[in-house]
């Protein structure tokens, strides 16, 4: 059974508590310049998650992704343009 998953990015004062982070889920990337951290969670947990991890001394902010809320079909919304200019190039 596949569980819904979701992003949240964790702004953190410095790099040395990511491995504090990973006992809140999966933690896919690390930014050393930007000092954030992306870590994935299962959706029904995100919440507690995201309450737990603001708790923390060492986390600035975080933000949850909006990814599985956003409309990603695209299908049949905008007119194709070989349609609209539909000419012969040449002779």
């Amino acid at each position: 059974m596949v569980t819904e998953r979701v992003g949240l990015a964790v702004y953190i004062q410095s790099l040395k508590q990511v491995k504090q982070l990973k006992r809140f889920g999966h933690v896919h990337y690390a930014s050393k310049k930007m000092k954030y951290v992306i870590l994935y969670c299962d959706l029904d947990k995100s919440e507690d998650v995201m309450n737990k991890l603001q708790r923390l001394s060492f986390v600035k902010k975080v933000s949850l992704s909006m990814r599985p809320w956003i409309k990603t079909e695209y299908q049949g919304l905008v007119p194709d343009r070989e349609k609209k200019d539909d000419y012969k190039m040449g002779l």
